[in-house]
C-alpha cells in the first residue's frame, strides 16, 4: 500500500459525504455536528430525507444552512432507493471522487475521511473502505471491523462483534464482506455497477451491492485508522417486525442471485431453522407475535420474489 504522502498525489480528491434521514433530525443533526469536526480539506455533506414528516428539512436548514446540501425526495424510497439518489447526484452531477455513505445514527472520528481517502487512492481496484464501528453507549467496545465469508452462509458474522478493542484489529487488510453503515465508495465502482439494487429496499443492500462488486475485480479493504460510533438501529428499530420482514427475505435474495442452486439449498435449510423457526419461537416466547409473523411473511416473500423472476428452481429445494 502506498504510503499517506504518495496518497496525497492528487492533492485531496472530492468526497461527498451522504446521509440518508427518515424522522430522524436529532440524531441526523448529531451526525452532521461530528462530520464538521473532520480535518479532511476537500469534502461536502449532503442529507437525502426520505420524506420525513417530523419538520427534518427545517431543522438541518436552520441548523446548518449553508454548510450542506439537503435533497428531499417527498416519499420514503428505502435505504437502496434513498442513497441512490445521493449517489448519482455526487457522482453524476458534482463529479465527486468518492462517496462516504453513512448512517444518521452515527457520530464520526475527525479523520475517518482522511484514513479512507489514503486507503482508497492506493489502489483502482478498491472499490469500498471500511473502519472501525463501535458502540455509541459502549466507546470501547467493536461492532464490527468487517465481516468473514461463511462456508454455508457465504456472508459471515461481524468480525471483532462484542470485544473490547485492544488494537488486535489494528492492521489494515482485506475484507470479505463489511457492513455499510460507514463506507467509502469510488466513482469508478458505481460506473461499473450502478450503486445499490431497489430491490432491496433495506438490509442486505450492502452485501448484494458488494457481491455485484466482486464480479468486476473490487476489492473491500479494511483500515483500522477509521473510526465511527453507532447507536444502531435507532431509525427502523433492532427488533421491530419490519426489520425482522428484511432480515428474513433479503440474504435469501442475495444468495439466490449470486449462487448456484446447490449453494443456496444449503443455506435455505439452514436459514430456514435457525433464523425462521429458532429465532420465531424465542420471540414468541417473550410475546412478540408481530416479529414471529414478520420472519415468515419474510421468508415466504423472498420464495416468491424467486418464483416470479424465474430464478428459483427445484434444484434450489430439494
Amino acid at each position: 500500500m502506498r504510503s499517506k504522502k504518495k496518497a496525497s498525489a492528487r492533492r485531496f480528491p472530492l468526497v461527498y459525504v451522504l446521509i440518508l434521514n427518515w424522522n430522524g433530525k436529532s440524531l441526523t443533526i448529531d451526525c452532521v455536528e461530528s462530520l464538521m469536526k473532520s480535518d479532511y480539506p476537500n469534502f461536502r455533506t449532503l442529507v437525502i430525507d426520505n420524506g420525513s414528516t417530523d419538520g427534518s428539512a427545517d431543522a438541518l436548514e436552520k441548523r446548518f444552512g449553508g454548510r450542506i446540501k439537503i435533497i428531499e425526495n417527498g416519499k420514503n424510497l428505502g435505504y437502496a432507493g434513498g442513497f441512490n439518489v445521493g449517489l448519482r447526484y455526487a457522482f453524476g452531477v458534482e463529479n465527486s471522487d468518492y462517496c462516504l455513505i453513512m448512517n444518521n445514527d452515527t457520530v464520526i472520528d475527525r479523520s475517518a475521511i482522511s484514513e479512507y481517502v489514503m486507503v482508497a487512492e492506493s489502489h483502482e481496484k478498491i472499490g469500498f473502505v471500511t473502519g472501525k464501528v463501535y458502540y455509541y453507549d459502549s466507546p470501547n467496545i467493536l461492532q464490527t471491523v468487517g465481516k468473514k465469508e461463511d462456508p454455508v452462509r457465504w456472508s459471515g458474522g461481524h468480525i471483532g462483534k462484542g470485544e473490547v478493542d485492544r488494537g488486535q484489529y489494528d492492521t489494515a487488510c482485506e475484507r470479505y464482506f463489511a457492513d455499510d453503515i460507514f463506507t467509502l465508495v469510488s466513482k469508478r465502482l458505481f460506473e461499473d455497477t450502478g450503486g445499490y439494487d431497489p430491490t432491496f429496499f433495506l438490509q442486505s443492500e450492502e452485501y448484494d451491492w458488494q457481491a455485484r462488486a466482486k464480479k468486476f475485480g473490487y476489492r473491500i479493504m479494511y483500515t483500522p485508522g477509521a473510526k465511527i460510533w453507532h447507536k444502531e438501529s435507532m431509525t427502523i428499530g433492532r427488533d421491530s417486525a419490519r426489520k425482522a420482514y428484511y432480515d428474513a427475505r433479503n440474504p435469501m435474495v442475495v444468495v439466490l442471485l449470486h449462487r448456484s442452486p446447490d449453494f443456496f439449498r444449503r443455506y435455505f435449510w439452514l436459514h430456514v431453522r435457525k433464523d425462521i423457526i429458532l429465532s420465531s419461537l424465542r420471540y414468541l416466547k417473550h410475546g412478540r407475535l408481530s416479529v414471529a409473523i414478520a420472519k415468515a411473511q419474510g421468508l415466504f416473500a423472498g420464495l416468491s420474489w424467486g418464483i416470479r423472476n424465474r430464478r428459483m428452481t427445484l434444484k434450489h429445494l430439494l
